[in-house]
């Protein structure tokens, strides 16, 4: 029992030998002379002009103190301005507004009108002002009693502060205690302008609704351009299959359709292993056409969504009964988007649907793409049972498109996807 009330000690004195180059390091980093030390007091040195305004304009006698609080009202986002520049340039952060730098007078100054930039700029700003000029003559005064000594020597011999100070114990206390204030001060500096960093990040930057809203035009952008990045990627897979793969599988079934033809006196077994080969040859080139095709086809970057579409509809098993009311083209990823929507709706259409007529149509409705698919199916079409519409729902969501199905048992189902035309 006695050596388990002993044994934490050691631990403790552990953590007091960790603990010892962390204060060290704080207090290397609090000197006099450091380089945290400069920037604090350069940072609060910088804010003292933009609290002034204000304590000036208290100061004014009568009713020009309305009229100097109604002027420093106008320039709210001026001074704003300011104190962001102060931040960007002596801390290397960012406090962003919600305008851009060239709007005009007129929305800088509705936005100069909350209440965060009232506050800071007429409350914080003059009583920060205030301590600031105040940590700061600390410096003043610290080296003025440190070097008390040779201010009292430049005294006359009969001057009585010389000889009542002049290599005493008072003269000593004097030095001593601007030593510890030349020690005392990076302490005060360092907290003064963490809260002055503090307050202006809270007053003058975005408030929660604006981190939000910038946070979602963010997400749409990376969505945006994650799915520019995947249509670009099928565009470069097409290119290398068809320019590669494909030349290479067209030139081998061109060399054995004519080792086919012209050889004629190799043994029967060594014909039918070429005639295989060449078969399967033309096989595969017709698969990975299709491939290339599935992946993105040209015609819909040389023509547009109207020739690419009839091309699926000549290709459906099922009639396909195309109406296209589209003044011109729209953007690429959209395009890319309705084509492999549809594409897939159809094929839904010819294996689930049993259907013998479906109806596409699409058009444009303002800076909004319509596409209606209408099948005389059985219906019942309920994507929780796998039929393809759950991916037909992600790949219009992918460009900030929706889509709606209507099937009722018996049908017809109706697909409504609406994509937007330009990203």
């Amino acid at each position: 029992m006695f050596q388990s009330k002993i044994q934490p000690r050691p631990v403790r004195a552990a953590r007091l030998t960790k603990a010892g180059p962390a204060v060290l390091r704080a207090v290397r980093e609090r000197a006099p002379w450091s380089a945290g030390t400069r920037r604090d007091s350069l940072f609060l040195a910088a804010g003292l002009p933009l609290g002034l305004p204000c304590i000036i304009a208290l100061s004014l006698p009568g009713k020009a103190i309305l009229l100097a609080l109604l002027l420093l009202t106008v320039l709210l986002d001026l001074m704003t301005t300011v104190q962001r520049s102060r931040v960007r340039t002596l801390r290397g952060l960012e406090i962003s507004g919600r305008l851009s730098p060239d709007a005009g007078w007129l929305p800088r100054l509705r936005a100069g009108l909350t209440w965060r930039q009232a506050a800071h700029h007429f409350v914080v700003a003059p009583i920060q002002t205030f301590f600031a000029a105040l940590a700061l003559s600390l410096w003043g005064t610290a080296l003025v009693l440190i070097t008390f000594f040779g201010w009292v020597w430049l005294l006359p011999m009969d001057n009585p502060l010389r000889s009542g100070f002049a290599w005493t114990a008072k003269g000593a206390a004097v030095t001593a205690g601007g030593v510890l204030l030349l020690f005392l001060t990076p302490w005060l500096v360092a907290l003064l302008a963490a809260l002055d960093l503090w307050t202006v990040r809270a007053l003058l930057g975005p408030n929660r609704a604006e981190v939000l809203e910038r946070r979602v035009e963010h997400l749409a952008q990376s969505r945006v351009d994650v799915v520019d990045a995947a249509d670009a990627e099928r565009r470069r897979i097409e290119r290398d299959l068809h320019d590669g793969a494909q030349q290479r599988l067209v030139s081998l079934a061109m060399n054995l359709g004519l080792a086919r033809r012209t050889l004629k006196d190799i043994p029967p077994e060594a014909m039918e292993v070429i005639v295989t080969a060449h078969e399967e040859a033309q096989a595969a080139i017709k698969e990975l056409h299709d491939l290339v095709r599935g992946l993105h086809p040209a015609v819909l970057e040389d023509r547009g969504l109207d020739a690419a579409l009839s091309g699926i509809a000549t290709r459906s098993p099922v009639p396909v009964h195309l109406t296209v009311d589209l003044p011109g083209r729209i953007a690429p990823t959209v395009e890319a988007v309705a084509y492999f929507t549809v594409s897939e709706a159809l094929a839904n259409a010819a294996k689930h649907a049993k259907a013998s007529r479906v109806d596409l149509a699409l058009r444009r409705v303002a800076d909004r793409l319509l596409i209606t698919i209408t099948d005389d199916g059985i219906g019942g079409a309920d994507a929780s049972r796998g039929t393809g519409l759950t991916g037909l729902r992600k790949r219009a969501a992918s460009v900030d498109g929706s889509l709606a199905i209507t099937s009722p048992r018996g049908g017809p189902t109706t697909i409504t996807m609406e994509l937007p035309c330009a990203l």
